[in-house]
């Protein structure tokens, strides 16, 4: 049939409704001036330079050294040294940090950065000391505002020592850089102390240089250090994980330095030319602040300072990765987009923190779950016992054909990462997934039995003729059984019983833009020709979409809901609903826009809940993160249960037992029917 011009147009219009896709967005800007808490406390806008704190000026003042300090800075601050050496106290201590970070800057920007960075380093040093050194625990205030001060002169003091080394290119693990004073020098070595190799760090960024956009920026916590960006290199000796980092991932990083030699000088200690009053042994940590919320500083117990959402904005503004992403290549060129096809993991793999992995739906990318894994990740246990992978696939094929392969892709991840099956955990796993990603998640927890090949044929599939290679790809199509190592699946806006937006227009209109893959189209050709009169539906085989393969009256959809499900697996739903909606109807209807409620519920479920929002965005927005949040920990508490993975989670106490649970049938309990010998791959 000759289609009329506006059906173009509203075939055009269709689709971009079908499909929301993700427009080109920013994650990441440049700031003019880095943030820097001491700004207005030390004014260091003024015209004039930075200025002390009233309370540091009245300190000088009641030790008489306030006239040196408008005159001679420096022996100002040499005199109040000696001063706290004789007369130890906390508030010396802060005033001598305060002190030291104003002359830096001063240096530095005079055109001095060795002074710079040795008055950076006596800052960081003596902050450090004000706040572990057991010798001012009786002085010491936490109450006091001096107390969150000494931690911005900490951090901060620590972030200009930071850049100065990094200009010099010494800011790398295993390296060290040399502080030298006009008595001394010495050398302050960078050591790795997270997961990440030392090859794996290429370029450090700093934070506070960057404002995120579009992503929340509040996945942020207080404490000490200065938050950083690594860009990562690729390492020349590949591990077994290698192959699901992609290329310019960026990781947080929170740089410490830790004095090693935590206390006050005394009136009677020789002077040692190598160790200059007030200027202490330290080491310089990286940190992963992923793997650890705290650390131990002088037998306390500190919070570490951190920024993820930083470190993701500007791994999501690679042109590389939005390249491989990119979900218009998925949708339009899936034989062309095979190649990028697979995991992706954005953080170092760990056998033991449980895998969720999510899958996005029609037109759409990884990129879709950044708000969401931003969000879970902002819960400190979540992050501590979960790691978050990303299933691309190309989404212009039948979602039985990317159902079939991402079965197959973890099959393989898990043969290359744990062989011997030896992680209990990664049998934990969670898969969560968007729109037709929810299709694509639900029947790897299927068994098919001959349902599927029923759809297309009476016969038996030993009569088939076709080569061996043949054979096994329709088979790992039609007969499956379901993964044991996926325990809980969440779909969310998923047409379970197809879309009433795939229709004749946006059918006819996928077909002629989605060039499907070539392979497929003569693999199916060969088995019809091969076979005359074997296939009920060849339509099925040659020449169905992305598109045609949501169409409500597909003979799939039945055939799926009636599917046996593994016992072992939970489900949960999530629904979008935009009230009384219909863009192009007189009727109304209780839809997301795209999916209608009636495609959408489950009954076989055991939580669903209703969000109000459009198709696009369900998936990003508060209540149903809070859901996958609340299904999470739900999923950790039933962990517990098991004393083997309890032993490799970090679960709070609280959590075991503050409701009953229902037993659970595991995979090893439960005797699937074996399909025939023919049938298998």
């Amino acid at each position: 049939m000759k289609k009329h011009p506006s059906h173009w147009i509203v075939a055009l219009l269709l689709l971009a409704l079908v499909l929301p896709g993700c427009a080109s967005q920013r994650y990441l800007q440049p700031r003019r001036t880095p943030v820097n808490p001491l700004s207005d406390a030390l004014s260091l806008m003024h015209r004039s330079g930075p200025q002390p704190t009233g309370r540091t000026l009245s300190l000088l003042r009641h030790y008489d050294v306030l006239d040196v300090f408008h005159h001679y800075p420096e022996l100002a601050l040499e005199n109040l040294q000696r001063i706290a050496t004789d007369e130890k106290g906390a508030e010396k201590t802060y005033a001598i940090a305060e002190l030291a970070y104003i002359l830096g800057v001063r240096y530095q920007r005079s055109g001095n950065p060795g002074k710079a960075l040795d008055m950076y380093s006596v800052a960081v040093s003596n902050a450090y000391l004000y706040l572990f050194c057991p010798e001012l625990d009786g002085s010491r205030n936490p109450y006091d505002p001096q107390f969150r001060g000494a931690c911005d002169l900490y951090n901060t003091s620590l972030e200009a020592v930071l850049r100065i080394v990094s200009s010099e290119g010494n800011l790398r693990p295993s390296l060290s850089y040399r502080i030298s004073t006009d008595t001394a020098s010495h050398e302050v070595r960078v050591a790795n102390c997270g997961p990440w190799a030392d090859g794996d760090f290429g370029e450090l960024k700093f934070c506070s240089d960057f404002q995120v956009k579009t992503i929340d920026a509040g996945n942020v916590t207080y404490g000490i250090g200065v938050p950083m960006l690594a860009v990562r290199n690729r390492p020349q000796d590949h591990t077994s994980a290698e192959q699901y980092y992609p290329e310019g991932l960026s990781f947080p990083v929170t740089a410490i330095l830790r004095v090693t030699t935590p206390h006050l000088y005394t009136s009677d200690e020789s002077y040692d030319e190598n160790r200059p009053h007030h200027r202490h042994p330290c080491v310089l940590e990286l940190h992963d602040p992923l793997s650890g919320a705290e650390l131990v500083l002088n037998e306390r117990s500190v919070p570490i300072q951190s920024d993820l959402s930083t470190p993701l904005a500007h791994f999501l503004e690679n042109p590389r990765f939005k390249e491989q992403t990119n979900s218009t290549t998925g949708l339009l060129f899936p034989d062309q987009s095979q190649k990028l096809r697979g995991v992706y993991m954005l953080e170092p793999f760990d056998p033991n923190r449980i895998p969720v992995v999510m899958v996005h739906g029609l037109w759409s990318s990884p990129m879709t779950w950044m708000p969401m894994f931003n969000d879970l990740r902002s819960f400190r246990e979540l992050r501590k016992n979960y790691q978050f992978w990303f299933y691309q696939y190309p989404t212009g094929q039948p979602f039985w054909i990317s159902s079939a392969q991402m079965r197959t892709d973890l099959s393989e991840l898990r043969n290359n990462l744990d062989p011997n099956h030896q992680s209990p955990v990664l049998d934990q796993m969670v898969l969560v997934g968007h729109s037709m990603g929810g299709l694509v998640s639900r029947m790897q927890t299927i068994e098919s039995g001959e349902e599927f090949w029923r759809i297309i044929s009476d016969e038996s599939f030993d009569e088939i003729q076709a080569s061996q290679e043949e054979k096994e790809r329709l088979a790992s199509v039609l007969f499956f059984h379901p993964n044991p190592s996926i325990q809980r699946v969440v779909t969310i806006a998923t047409p379970h019983r197809g879309s009433d937006y795939a229709n004749d227009y946006t059918q006819w209109l996928g077909r002629k833009l989605i060039q499907l893959p070539s392979g497929l189209i003569e693999m199916s050709n060969s088995l019809i020709r091969q076979n005359p009169g074997l296939f009920r539906d060849t339509e099925l085989l040659v020449t169905k979409t992305s598109i045609d393969s949501l169409n409500p009256d597909s003979p799939i959809f039945p055939v799926l809901l009636r599917s046996r499900r593994a016992p072992w697996v939970r489900y949960h739903n999530i629904v979008g609903m935009i009230e009384n909606s219909s863009w192009f109807s007189k009727d109304t209807m209780e839809s997301d826009g795209i999916v209608s409620f009636a495609s959408a519920q489950m009954e076989d479920v055991q939580t669903q809940i209703v969000v109000q929002a459009n198709h696009g965005s369900v998936h990003t927005t508060p209540r149903a993160i809070l859901e996958v949040r609340r299904i999470l920990i739900e999923h950790l508490r039933d962990a517990s249960e098991n004393p083997h993975l309890a032993a490799c989670l970090d679960i709070p106490e609280d959590w075991k037992t503050m409701h009953k649970r229902v037993p659970r049938k595991t995979p090893e309990s439960y005797d699937w029917t074996v399909r025939p010998a023919a049938h298998s791959r």
